[in-house]
């Protein structure tokens, strides 16, 4: 191990780096749907719900693939299925500048894209946390999670300004030029583990990283990857913990991707403010994620990560049981206390939700929160169909928001009730 005393930065953090970069180029596609809802309504008189429909299934697969995905990593490795996911989204994006019937809008946005983005779902990061950290897994996670609010808010101001000067396939060529851009970084700079260097996980002693190496060379990775997700699934689903933390990020789901990432911009054009300013506040949203996500993962390593979850649903339902009232008010800047408070807690929930999962289920951990992920799209879906309904039936949002603030109440009580209890080990 003496050419890991030489490096004066740990391979490990390079990796991360590079993992960052891949999840910013690919959060492209979770701000576009917001802006681009508008325009496809005006171009072709498609209804809230029929486009809903395409973004549902989209935000389905992103989380049904998650756990395959993770086993498909332990597999084959990072790098493989990473470049894959990155080609998928780009094709999905660049294919769907011809949707001019609902159906290719369903292929393309929600089948090509749905598939691509969950092999780049925050399972990638939990996956890279596991993989090369021992020490400062929770901070890693969480600026790994804050990749995603990057991305929105790179891509979100750009999007808007498009979408009015351009249209919005300009729009969607942008988003698979840059998922492309990244597939370059991840050929030449990710790797899939730290044997492939000769190196041990950052922050793991020598007698650790001894046992870990043996324990791979008795049992390495083959086999079906599907089938063995299945098998890690089975196993956590015997545990109150498993289905505590899927309840938990179902609403999470729901309350943030479902809701907020597709539904905000149209409302608070409802109320009369102009796309670009929606989608900046938004934007906006996401500044606010990268420091809450970043501070969240600091916590992690310092605070029961129970108490932390419960803290967030709590907060996020307040700031959406305010925002019909916010929406309304006549002075729009009053939406910065919804920005703000919202902003802290979006992906706040990620880190002390892996740190749970790798505590409870071990090495299966990045798996077993793949599945957990799966709930949250899953919960993201019904909520991005179930809120466009209500649009189509009411007029406007508001028994979403609502809805959306009594679940994260649920949400907060379960996450003060999860046990500490190793479940899942080996």
């Amino acid at each position: 191990m003496s050419s890991q005393r030489k490096r004066l930065i740990h391979p490990a953090w390079i990796v991360a780096a590079v993992g960052f970069l891949a999840l910013v180029g690919a959060a492209g596609f979770r701000s576009a749907p917001g802006v681009m809802m508008v325009p496809l309504q005006e171009e072709f008189g498609w209804g809230s719900a029929t486009i809903s429909l395409a973004i549902s299934i989209n935000i389905l697969l992103f989380g049904l693939t998650a756990p395959f995905a993770a086993a498909l990593m332990n597999r084959f490795g990072i790098r493989k299925v990473t470049t894959g996911a990155l080609l998928l989204i780009s094709a999905g994006s660049a294919l769907s500048i011809f949707a001019t019937t609902p159906f290719v809008l369903i292929f393309t946005w929600g089948i090509l894209i749905g598939l691509g983005s969950g092999s780049m779902a925050l399972v990638f990061a939990a996956t890279i946390t596991n993989t090369w950290f021992v020490a400062r897994r929770g901070l890693v996670s969480g600026i790994l999670s804050a990749g995603s609010a990057t991305g929105q808010l790179v891509f979100l101001p750009v999007m808007a300004g498009l979408v009015t000067t351009s249209g919005w396939r300009a729009a969607s060529l942008v988003i698979a030029g840059a998922s492309l851009a990244v597939v370059p970084l991840i050929l030449l700079f990710m790797r899939n583990s730290p044997a492939e260097l000769g190196v041990r996980r950052y922050g793991e002693s020598e007698a650790a990283a001894a046992k870990v190496a043996a324990e791979a060379a008795e049992a390495p990775p083959t086999g079906n990857p599907a089938k063995y997700a299945l098998t890690v699934l089975r196993e956590a689903a015997k545990t109150r913990t498993f289905w505590a933390l899927a309840a938990g990020f179902a609403i999470c789901g729901a309350t943030t991707n479902g809701l907020i990432g597709v539904h905000f911009i149209p409302s608070a054009h409802d109320h009369g403010m102009p796309e670009t300013t929606a989608a900046g506040l938004l934007a906006a949203v996401g500044i606010f994620d990268i420091v809450g996500t970043i501070a969240s993962g600091w916590l992690t390593d310092r605070v029961n990560p129970r108490i932390l979850l419960g803290i967030y649903y709590f907060g996020r339902g307040i700031s959406l049981l305010l925002l019909p009232v916010l929406l309304s008010a006549t002075i729009q800047p009053s939406l910065i206390i919804f920005i703000v408070v919202y902003g802290l807690d979006w992906v706040a929930t990620v880190p002390p939700t892996i740190a749970i999962c790798n505590e409870v289920f071990g090495k299966k951990g990045p798996i077993v929160f793949g599945w957990v992920f799966a709930s949250h799209q899953v919960g993201a879906s019904i909520a991005a169909l179930t809120a466009g309904i209500i649009r189509d039936q009411t007029g406007e949002y508001t028994l979403a928001w609502f809805g959306a603030a009594a679940l994260c109440a649920v949400a907060a009580w379960i996450s003060f009730r999860i046990r500490k209890v190793p479940a899942l080990t080996n």
